[in-house]
């Protein structure tokens, strides 16, 4: 089960607070509590759970969150819910707590991405600062895979005509050459690859073939 509130923010932070969410997953629920309270009064919003299960029914966000995860737990543990998060949550980056300080643990999660790893009693100061950095790094991410996906899209907009053209103008072929590899007039080539250029928002080549670059294209 979890439960979610919602909060108040005074706009003061450069996160975008009143989206901002914070994942509390612990089986305690005095921690689940004392947490819900520490991260609400910074204006993000807690969403508690009692357990991986549980989190991993929760839906999916497209605004700036993070996971606050317990490793020892009943049932799935922290270390398995980590090695279980799919790829549609790759943005929310993970922060460890745990009532040990077992060394091979903590390595194991920070290897595994984590981005932190913190020992009971939490230290409310530390664990504010990791939340912080880690709603940032949460939207960055979203930022980058939305440039990405606006990308794809512009690509997906191109003829397959153009799309002929810009790969081989990512090749640096010369308009010559590209109108003799298509069978086309140089002056068609031009115009094709004005187009490209137009639709991919590239201002130079070197745009052009670091957007191609992105797109994996051959």
């Amino acid at each position: 089960m979890y439960r979610m509130i919602s909060t108040v923010t005074d706009g003061g932070s450069q996160i975008s607070m009143e989206r901002a969410t914070v994942f509390i997953v612990d089986d305690d629920v005095s921690v689940r509590e004392s947490l819900e309270l520490l991260i609400a009064s910074e204006g993000w919003r807690p969403m508690l759970f009692d357990s991986a299960q549980s989190f991993l029914e929760a839906p999916l966000l497209t605004s700036p969150c993070c996971l606050v995860l317990d490793v020892n737990m009943p049932g799935l543990n922290g270390l398995d819910l980590q090695s279980m998060i799919s790829a549609s949550r790759s943005r929310m980056p993970i922060i460890f707590v745990s009532g040990f300080g077992d060394i091979p643990i903590t390595v194991k999660a920070l290897k595994g991405g984590a981005l932190d790893f913190l020992t009971k009693p939490i230290d409310t100061t530390a664990l504010l600062d990791a939340v912080r950095s880690a709603l940032a790094q949460s939207e960055a991410m979203l930022r980058d895979f939305e440039a990405f996906q606006s990308l794809q899209r512009r690509y997906r907009a191109l003829t397959k005509r153009e799309c002929e053209v810009m790969v081989r103008v990512i090749k640096g072929l010369l308009n010559k050459q590209v109108a003799f590899e298509l069978d086309i007039s140089e002056v068609t080539v031009k115009a094709h690859r004005g187009q490209v250029m137009r639709k991919m928002g590239a201002r130079t080549v070197p745009d052009l073939v670091n957007m191609a670059a992105r797109l994996q294209l051959e």
